[in-house]
């Protein structure tokens, strides 16, 4: 489970962006933390870059397929 310190950095949304599940190899929408939804194991993603493959992220197959999901979304200042 993604961890913080000091939660004056982080705020409460209720984006859609965070209801979405995105499959091995398909592309980040959204800078931020992703984690799948079958094991719990979570990776750091920038946007335009490609999730882990299919061979990278293994777990076993009695969980489920692989699935990311957003849980942080890294913001940039426009």
């Amino acid at each position: 489970m993604a961890q913080y310190k000091h939660s004056n950095y982080l705020n409460q949304s209720d984006n859609a962006a965070y209801d979405t599940l995105y499959k091995p190899g398909e592309n980040c929408p959204n800078s931020g933390i992703y984690r799948c939804e079958a094991c719990g194991d979570e990776i750091a993603s920038n946007k335009g870059n490609p999730f882990p493959p299919q061979n990278h992220h293994q777990h076993a197959p009695g969980k489920g397929s692989i699935q990311w999901k957003l849980i942080v979304f890294a913001q940039q200042k426009k």
